[in-house]
């Protein structure tokens, strides 16, 4: 059994002596400068990135699935003095120390950003960090806060715990820490340095990314790692699920009543323990309980709704699936006890490349086929057994577990993507999965926060490890809505924390109901809620074009959806430290009410840029704290001044066609612009420039908002466009705009702010 290196709950190290300074020489890629106890390597890869390495002459770098972008051409020179020698390109000053061999990034014009501050791979790797900062990212964690300083993170997969390795900071870096060893994070502990990395195995290999803005950090970031292809649009609707529906009927049956009620819906899911039992991993349906799961499927699209299926890494032991995996050494050869229901199980080994693909094959011939329209990865850590260190001891096809361990995630999620792109062309990818590693977002897949518990303390934590998810680049995170386990609806307390669960939820990527025991489908709560609910619903479909339009930023622009405060107010350092507040794309500031029994609550309005409520349209100044309207019917929202806001009717489903107008809502006191997005909502031919972009732009002085000519197309584009166009801030006139792509402009003479 491997024996950790770690000592948990106390900070210790030892980092060697500084090394010897031995020598440097200029390589066709960077230099290299060698000491005695190994060999320093530094690439400039990107403008504003840069690549180190450390370890034995010959070291290539750890296992790294993560980046896939090749170097580009940098041009740099590198200097020498008495003290340290230098490599510089246009945007970044590399500063090696002499002796010791210490690294200091710095701006072009030499101020520093980041400085090392010693290494060691005697055991594993440690690199440690001088800079204090504060420090976001990570992955996601349940522990309650925004900045880890005064901890420390271990970054090892776990239900619940999602290790991520890069690190950001508001002072406008990233580090992308390329080791899937079980790794500890130290932040501004007082025994030890700011910073302190520890990988189990490995050498010191990470990369360097400078902003100075967030999003230029992310920009960074994808570029290595790879792009987020865009989510079809019925993906940003409402989803039902539950633990877990039982029959083919029941499943239909939720879709049918939501259509009869006339709620919105667009997608409910099937958990898992469909098939028979000992057939977990078979892919097949019970035939007693689900008597035509292909009809089954055919009649949700009838109704424009859409599923997905659970689907696992495990397999019971005899089923023909199971067997083939293990004639090719696709699976690992140990039998573990499941953690629920009793029972026993093998994990394919997502590390092999033959074994994905199969795997994937499996699981298109048998439910694909159906007609299924994305996948539900659960357990995607891999679980095993369930006590989280079992991976240390497997022997994969990419080397030991010890050594590969959190990559799991993102091999599996390829398998997956990378097959559903291949067979299923007409269907953009997409990937429900409980576990992530650093690069995934590539793979069409939206990370949940695992089987939370259905309580006030939970629901808070839930805030900052979405933001810190979000910090490490991978954009798209979900919860399942008033926790997995526990609650009934019934229940006058457990009603209250839905509530402002769904509420949360509204302003999340994904807004998905799920959890355990009785449903918690809105017919479920009691009437007043219900009418919460369906106020909260309409809401969400109203800020579809808002969201579609949010998330090809993220595709085309690298952006970030759900958006902590350092990303738009680094320069604000009160803003930095708020955990329960964030910007939900870049015009709304969302404020969660987490506390039971709330009226009101505090927000911290950031930045120098005047505010508006969303619900009254107050204008408020920046750089207070306010105290916001927050009864149960209302979750505190704000809008930035100079945002041009869309707000689509209200549909049953997400491509419902309508001749509504959509809302152009301008808030004023700054000039602004934004792009409104569209497209076909499904399939690739986005990316062969099949979409539109109608551009707008606020001139706050002139109190006009002018809209461009219409750029692109795609097929079943309507030819016109209607808008209404009001000022946020007041009930006055609308202004109705018949938009058929050519320019517009519209005077809004009394929209003051």
């Amino acid at each position: 059994m491997w024996k950790s290196l770690f000592i948990a709950g106390a900070s210790v190290w030892a980092l060697t002596g500084h090394a010897a300074t031995l020598s440097m020489q200029r390589v066709g890629t960077g230099m290299q400068v060698r000491t005695d106890t190994g060999v320093l390597t530094i690439e400039p890869v990107a403008p504003r990135v840069v690549h180190v390495r450390f370890g034995p002459a010959g070291f290539a770098g750890n296992y790294n699935p993560v980046v896939i972008a090749p170097p580009e051409k940098i041009a740099f020179k590198i200097g020498e003095a008495a003290d340290a020698w230098t490599l510089s390109t246009a945007d970044l000053r590399v500063r090696v120390a002499r002796p010791g061999g210490d690294i200091t990034f710095q701006t072009a014009d030499g101020k520093d950003i980041l400085q090392e501050g010693g290494r060691d791979v005697a055991h594993g790797a440690t690199q440690r960090f001088q800079t204090e900062t504060i420090l976001y990212g990570l992955g996601q964690h349940q522990n309650g806060l925004l900045d880890y300083n005064g901890t420390i993170t271990r970054l090892q997969q776990a239900n619940r715990d999602v290790a991520v390795p890069m690190l950001v900071s508001p002072k406008g870096f990233g580090i992308l820490w390329n080791n899937a060893a079980v790794t500890d994070v130290e932040a501004g502990l007082p025994s030890g340095p700011a910073i302190l990395i520890r990988s189990e195995a490995g050498g010191v290999d990470y990369h360097f990314m400078y902003g100075p803005e967030l999003d230029d950090v992310i920009k960074g970031y994808r570029r290595l790692t790879g792009t987020a292809p865009m989510m079809a649009r019925w993906t940003w609707g409402l989803w039902q699920s539950k633990e877990r529906y039982a029959t083919q009927d029941e499943l239909l049956g939720v879709a049918a009543k939501y259509r009869a009620m006339h709620v919105p819906l667009d997608a409910v899911i099937q958990d898992w323990q469909y098939w028979t039992p000992g057939q977990w991993g078979s892919h097949q349906f019970d035939k007693a309980r689900y008597p035509d799961p292909a009809a089954m499927v055919k009649k949700l699209h009838d109704e424009n709704v859409h599923a997905i299926i659970s689907v696992w890494a495990r397999l019971d032991p005899d089923t023909a699936n199971t067997h083939a995996l293990d004639a090719i050494g696709g699976l690992y050869p140990s039998t573990y006890p499941n953690v629920y229901p009793a029972g026993k199980g093998r994990w394919y080994d997502a590390y092999n490349p033959r074994a994905r693909d199969l795997y994937w094959r499996q699981i298109m011939r048998n439910l694909g086929t159906l007609g299924f329209d994305g996948w539900w990865l659960d357990a995607s850590e891999a679980e095993l057994g369930g006590w989280w260190g079992q991976m240390r001891d497997v022997k994969t096809a990419a080397g030991p577990g010890s050594v590969v361990y959190n990559a799991y995630p993102l091999l599996h999620t390829t398998a997956v993507h990378d097959g559903m792109v291949r067979d299923q062309p007409g269907k953009r990818a997409f990937i429900l999965t409980r576990s992530a590693y650093a690069g995934q977002q590539r793979n069409a897949a939206i990370t949940w926060s695992g089987d939370t518990m259905g309580n006030w303390d939970t629901f808070r934590r839930q805030v900052p490890a979405a933001l810190n998810f979000t910090l490490t680049g991978i954009p798209y995170w979900s919860a399942d809505i008033g926790g997995f386990f526990g609650g009934k609806p019934k229940d006058p307390a457990y009603a209250e924390l839905f509530t402002r669960w769904f509420q949360f939820g509204v302003f999340n990527p994904m807004f998905r109901v799920h959890g355990t025991g009785e449903g918690k489908e809105i017919w479920a709560f009691d009437d007043a809620t219900q009418t919460i609910l369906r106020k909260y619903i309409d809401l969400r479909y109203r800020l579809l074009p808002y969201i579609y339009s949010a998330s090809w930023d993220v595709t085309h622009n690298d952006g970030t959806m759900m958006r902590a405060l350092a990303f738009d107010f680094r320069d604000d350092t009160q803003a930095l430290h708020i955990p329960d507040e964030y910007m939900f794309g870049k015009a709304l500031l969302v404020a969660p009410v987490v506390q039971a029994h709330a009226q009101a609550r505090e927000v911290y309005l950031p930045g120098k840029d005047a505010w508006f409520d969303f619900w009254t349209g107050a204008r408020l100044d920046a750089g207070r704290v306010v105290t916001a309207q927050a009864d149960i019917a209302t979750i505190p929202v704000y809008v930035r001044a100079g945002s041009i806001l869309p707000l689509g009717p209200v549909k049953q489903f997400a491509d419902e066609k309508s001749d509504a107008p959509i809302d152009l809502v301008v808030y004023p006191g700054k000039d602004g612009a934004y792009a409104l997005y569209d497209d076909g909502g499904d399939g690739y031919a986005y990316q062969k420039g099949a979409h539109a972009l109608v551009r707008m732009t606020w001139h706050d002085g002139a109190k006009r908002l002018d809209i461009a000519p219409r750029e692109g197309r795609y097929d079943g584009m309507p030819a016109r466009q209607a808008f209404a166009v009001r000022c946020g801030p007041q009930a006055g006139d609308v202004v109705k705009v018949d938009y058929d792509g050519r320019a517009a402009s519209v005077a809004l003479p009394h929209c003051g702010g």
